[in-house]
């Protein structure tokens, strides 16, 4: 049972078997056993969550290999909801609701066929039922009982780790080496020095979106060879189209085709708990295979993605041969879907400059409706073969120092010349046969095609040409300043990715959409340039709205002033430190009674905006 839909409150959860995570009831500490590898979850429904050492053996195996130790009390499989990071583990109990009339020995007849303990009756036709060592999985026997007709509703109980107001990073094993969503200096598995900060900052975009972007968002990636029984891309492929075969059945197998994977995987490889994890892993993928200059085959691969709802399309290949420059049938084929996608809003397209180390990028990296990616280095310095030339839009992080991760295609060849792990691995040491070591301006490029989906995630009504605008104007300028000439360079563009600014950018664009019409002497964008302030110390007195607790100082800034602007009320800001980080906590309105700041609250939740009421005595 990899997959299985049971009710669960007022929805469906469509969920999935973990396939490194498990539940485990054992005498003393977990962590203490020998075939526990780490504990992720001291106590979800009475179960420390661990990931085993299973030595080869499938999680299956090894989970009922556990079980008949003396050590394990009980011992289950953890899930995962579709589209969550979550995990979900049942504790045993199921809520039962039987049908109207079903009389209380008809009622025992169903538990006992199911091998339940009755625990508690709360209603003549509503009980609490337990799983005993006779059941099935508590999971399997609520489906089961849910077909029988005596049963309204059987609910199991299931534990998951609730939000604390701060976004938990997914569990995939590999994120701490996907260094280009986070880069702390260094990799767990190896001594190479990497540079601090210098990555895309796409954690902390999650951090402020409170998730990993819409579920809603399509990207599109052109490509070749696209491995969709890959357990990262199965199960989000939406609407294939193979180009050179004109079917939805796409070409697998062939060794001279395997690109399209790992491309794919650096966008929006899948939050599943295991392996990697893309920069917008709740985007759907659709894979459009079969690259080509003909002009028809040009036209009809923009011209699907357009028609079938793809908002971002990401294509890491072109030329600079001056022999293949675009006509201008394919120039208006580009154009099309960059101005008339999303309903007029304009598909975001993306091309790579290339990796020639020319003076000039790809030629479709050229057209102007596009977002041309460069690459830059996990030391954030210019990747040296990435093309340079005045149409770079921004740098993104990729190899040229240490490698991406990213994910295999099964018939992927590896490296011509190179044998044994070599052949996926720069430095030899295997990350798993699902994965392998990746780069150039082909790794950079899906990376801000990602990021292009959590910034439409924020803030779905951008057009084509506001979302390049986001990007490059929060990008972070790397390099020597004497590069940049009125703010660009032909190495790194407006500078490498920011998803976090980016997102912000897109949130405060989105809140001022939504905010009365109201003009303040300037507008603050971006947190930048220079600002009056009337700085007061505010006695810990009374009572406010806080709306939110900020780790960049430019959001601080941007929320200050919009809700000044749009309630008319002081904006206190309390500085203190959190996790070993400074932290702004942001409050509108100072009231002598919470009835009075509750009021604010509800002025202010009918215009958009999330706030609770808060004594200011508690923030002193």
């Amino acid at each position: 049972m990899s997959k299985l839909t049971i009710k669960s409150g007022k929805a469906e959860l469509k969920l999935r078997k973990s396939t490194t995570l498990v539940g485990l009831k054992t005498e003393g500490e977990a962590t203490e056993q020998p075939f526990v590898e780490a504990e992720l979850h001291k106590n979800l429904g009475g179960f420390a969550i661990v990931t085993l050492r299973t030595e080869g053996e499938s999680i299956d195996q090894k989970l009922d290999e556990v079980r008949q130790t003396d050590a394990v009390e009980v011992g289950t499989h953890v899930y995962f909801a579709e589209g969550s990071n979550r995990p979900l583990i049942p504790t045993g109990d199921i809520f039962i609701t039987f049908q109207s009339g079903v009389s209380q020995a008809e009622q025992q007849i169903v538990l006992e066929e199911f091998a339940l303990q009755l625990l508690e009756r709360r209603a003549p036709d509503r009980v609490v039922a337990r799983v005993t060592p006779e059941s099935l999985n508590p999971l399997k026997v609520a489906a089961a009982m849910q077909r029988i007709s005596l049963v309204k509703l059987a609910e199991p109980d299931l534990d998951t780790v609730l939000d604390e107001y701060a976004f938990t990073p997914p569990a995939d094993n590999l994120l701490a080496q996907q260094w280009h969503l986070q880069n702390t200096g260094s990799l767990p598995d190896t001594n190479y020095a990497l540079r601090r900060g210098a990555d895309a900052k796409v954690i902390d975009a999650w951090r402020r979106l409170d998730g990993m972007g819409s579920s809603q968002i399509t990207i599109a990636i052109i490509d070749n060879g696209f491995d969709l029984t890959h357990p990262d891309l199965r199960d989000k492929v939406f609407k294939p189209f193979d180009i050179w075969n004109q079917s939805t059945q796409l070409l697998q197998g062939d060794p001279r085709y395997s690109h399209g994977t790992p491309c794919a995987a650096i966008a929006l490889a899948a939050a599943n708990g295991q392996g990697i994890v893309g920069v917008a892993p709740n985007a759907r993928f659709m894979p459009v295979s079969g690259t080509s200059y003909a002009v028809r085959a040009t036209e009809q691969m923009f011209e699907y993605c357009m028609k079938n709802g793809a908002d971002i399309i990401s294509c890491s290949w072109g030329a600079t041969d001056a022999a293949f420059a675009l006509g201008p049938d394919k120039e208006s084929a580009i154009t099309r879907a960059a101005r008339q996608g999303r309903n007029g809003k304009g598909c975001i397209i993306l091309f790579a400059v290339g990796n020639d180390d020319l003076d000039y990028v790809s030629f479709y990296a050229a057209h102007p409706d596009v977002i041309a990616v460069a690459a830059s280095t996990s030391r954030d310095e210019h990747a040296r073969y990435s093309n340079r030339g005045r149409q770079v839009s921004v740098c993104a992080p990729s190899n040229g120092d240490w490698p991406i991760i990213s994910a295999r295609a099964w018939w992927d060849p590896g490296v011509e010349g190179e044998v044994g792990n070599y052949k996926y691995w720069r430095d030899g040491i295997s990350r798993g046969q699902y994965y392998k070591h990746f780069g150039g301006t082909s790794a950079a490029t899906p990376l801000v095609a990602g990021v292009c989906a959590l910034i439409l995630s924020a803030n779905p009504d951008l057009t084509a040409r506001e979302v390049k605008d986001i990007l490059q104007s929060t990008a972070d300028k790397i390099g020597s300043p004497s590069e940049y000439i009125n703010g660009h360079s032909v190495k790194y563009g407006y500078g490498r990715v920011n998803a976090d600014r980016a997102v912000a950018e897109a949130i405060r664009r989105r809140d001022a959409a939504k905010a009365p019409t109201v003009t303040p002497p300037a507008t603050i964008s971006g947190g930048k340039g220079l600002f009056r302030f009337d700085v007061r110390r505010q006695p810990a007195e009374g009572w406010g709205v806080q709306i939110g607790v900020f780790y960049d100082y430019a959001n601080v800034l941007i929320q200050t002033e919009r809700m000044r602007a749009q309630f008319g009320q002081p904006a206190i800001v309390n500085i203190s430190e959190v996790q070993g980080k400074t932290a702004y906590r942001v409050l509108i309105g100072v009231f002598s009674t919470a009835n009075e700041a509750r009021a604010l609250q509800q002025r202010m939740n009918a215009a958009g905006v999330s706030g609770f009421a808060r004594s200011l005595q508690d923030m002193a």
